[in-house]
């Protein structure tokens, strides 16, 4: 990031540093297991910090709702502002309207579609989606060579929202490890979208196993549409023993169903760890202090041989 100028950095970081900060805070969608998990972090966190006051609002992926809600925060007089965006494709708005402002602002999950063109006082925390897919399918292509199928193995793709970043990125992934010499065997069968929700993919799951088409392994965007789908199979009365299920996350419930032999492979994408990132970044921001305009949080496979290490960080 550009440094701000120094006469305002010292400036901001000698007034505020012993007074309180507002943040507001607009999430996507509250009624989503990942996103409770970072939302939670956030407030968590910020319940350890002295004058530190969260404002925090569900958009219930509205996209004109959460555009609103950061204008009423920069309304208010917030310190800064977090959002988790509905759309990523909407978010150049977002960046305007705080930039007119001269509001902090930091995208947390899901990558804003400006994220490369960002004003010095606005920065982006999440987790890289290119390592979420690439290590959920280089697992998978690695379980079905084990399992005697490296030749001609039929896949099923559940794709999240396809205006989120994230669900698009997973997506590529599954194609580009499919792409190389060592998973080439493996072949997409069916590609649809579920939108993240456990509920729709119990719902295409049943349309696909009704229709007749088999396949080897399901690759899921995320856990939520990976244990719908798992719900669907296991009521066909298919064996799991025989299908490999992937995900990602490594959400509660997810690490339930490997532990059941339900899941073969998840990917810990550190929510808390998120949430945490983005309200450090809001405040420092907030202080006129310099911050990287992209931070990484790693993802981490986790499979039923290292589970036992993530039963309590989603």
């Amino acid at each position: 990031m550009k440094k701000l100028m120094m006469g305002v950095a010292v400036s901001a970081l000698m007034s505020t540093s012993a007074m309180a900060e507002t943040v507001g805070v607009s999430m996507a969608l509250f009624d989503d297991n990942f996103l409770t998990v970072l939302r939670n972090g956030m407030v968590d966190y910020a319940d350890t910090l002295d004058g530190v006051e969260l404002q925090v609002e569900d958009a219930q992926n509205d996209v004109g709702k959460q555009l609103n809600q950061i204008q009423n925060f920069i309304a208010s007089g917030v310190d800064a502002v977090i959002v988790n965006p509905v759309d990523t494709d909407a978010t150049v708005a977002m960046t305007k309207a705080a930039a007119d402002a001269g509001v902090p602002l930091v995208f947390v999950n899901r990558e804003p579609v400006n994220v490369d063109d960002l004003p010095d006082n606005q920065a982006f925390v999440a987790s890289d989606e290119k390592e979420s897919g690439t290590l959920e399918t280089q697992e998978i292509c690695r379980l079905l060579k084990e399992k005697g199928k490296g030749d001609g193995a039929k896949i099923v793709v559940m794709m999240g929202e396809l205006s989120n970043q994230a669900a698009r990125m997973r997506t590529q992934d599954v194609h580009d490890v499919i792409a190389t010499d060592d998973c080439s065997f493996m072949e997409i069968v069916e590609e649809q979208t579920a939108n993240w929700q456990r509920t729709e993919a119990t719902d295409l799951m049943t349309n696909w196993l009704s229709a007749g088409l088999e396949f080897d392994a399901l690759v899921s965007n995320n856990d939520e549409m990976a244990i719908g789908a798992i719900q669907a199979m296991k009521a066909a009365n298919i064996s799991m023993e025989d299908m490999l299920v992937g995900g990602v996350d490594a959400t509660q419930d997810a690490l339930a169903a490997m532990a059941a032999g339900d899941l073969d492979v998840t990917v810990f994408q550190d929510a808390a760890g998120q949430g945490k990132g983005a309200l450090d970044a809001a405040l420092r921001l907030a202080k006129g202090e310099d911050v990287d305009q992209k931070v990484y949080i790693p993802f981490q496979l986790v499979t039923p041989d290292n589970m036992d290490q993530f039963t309590t960080k989603n």
